[in-house]
This record gives structure tokens, C-alpha cells and sequence, in this order.
């Protein structure tokens, strides 16, 4: 879980977390991935913030949808044709239905990090490689 500085107020029922505060604590480096920390994690639906650390293959999830508002950085992403690659950036709005080949395969500016609203819950081990050569969800993501 986040740490205390991040979460301004935290109850069963929700919270308010300071988005930007929780970003900047991701570390420089990484072996995974993606880092990640939940800020809700329930069974119907789950929210976290992650960075990520390296161009991301093409993959998918076989329990939820994924949608990832955009907190910093830049880079391109497709979704089932990367003849269909675009740009991202702080602002955007990136979804990705269950079952939706993406993949994120450039990184333009430093740090990616994304708020994830995954549904339902996205467990860590959910994620298939299309060339299971380009990684594995040991790999893919771990927990701040």
C-alpha cells in the first residue's frame, strides 16, 4: 500500500490520494516493467498508479478492462494494429478492453506514469505476451 504522506484521507469507502506526490515516489530504475501501487483494491474494480520503465510489448488481460489516464510523460501505444500507433501524453485517456492486444513501444519522455482504473480488479499475474519471448508477468509488474 501507499505510503501515509500520499493519502490525504482513507476510509472503507474511499479516499483522496495526491496523485502527484505518489508519482514522484516511484523510484528511477527498475527490473520490472511497470511498477505499481493500489489505491483501491476491490474485488469489482481496482485503481492504481504505476510507471513505467520500459517500452511495453504487445500483451493483453484476460480479466478486466483496462483504462489509464495519462500523469506524465510521453510516448505512442496502439491497440489491436500497430499500423494504428498514436501518441500519448499528459491528459489523454488510453482504454483498453479486455482481451485487446496493446502495446506501449516507444517511450519519448521520461517518467510514464499512468492512473489505472482496472475492471473488474486486475490481478498482478493477468497479462499475456503475444511473443511470450518478450516477457513474462513475473517480469512485467511489480508492487511499490
Amino acid at each position: 500500500m501507499i505510503e501515509e504522506e500520499h493519502v490525504m484521507t482513507l476510509n472503507r469507502s474511499g479516499g483522496r490520494f495526491d496523485l502527484t506526490k505518489i508519482a514522484a515516489a516511484f523510484p528511477e530504475t527498475a527490473d520490472a516493467m511497470l511498477l505499481d501501487t493500489y489505491l483501491t483494491d476491490k474485488t469489482e474494480a481496482s485503481i492504481r498508479v504505476f510507471r513505467i520503465y520500459r517500452d511495453v510489448p504487445p500483451h493483453y488481460h484476460t480479466q478486466c478492462d483496462e483504462v489509464l489516464h495519462v500523469l506524465s510523460g510521453e510516448g505512442t501505444f496502439w491497440i489491436d494494429d500497430p499500423a494504428d500507433e498514436a501518441p500519448f501524453a499528459p491528459g489523454h485517456l488510453l482504454v483498453f478492453p479486455r482481451r485487446a492486444v496493446h502495446a506501449l513501444p516507444r517511450i519519448l519522455r521520461d517518467p510514464v506514469v499512468f492512473l489505472a482504473i482496472d475492471t473488474p480488479r486486475r490481478a498482478p499475474d493477468d497479462v499475456v505476451f503475444i511473443n511470450p519471448a518478450e516477457g513474462t508477468p513475473s517480469g512485467f509488474i511489480k508492487s511499490l
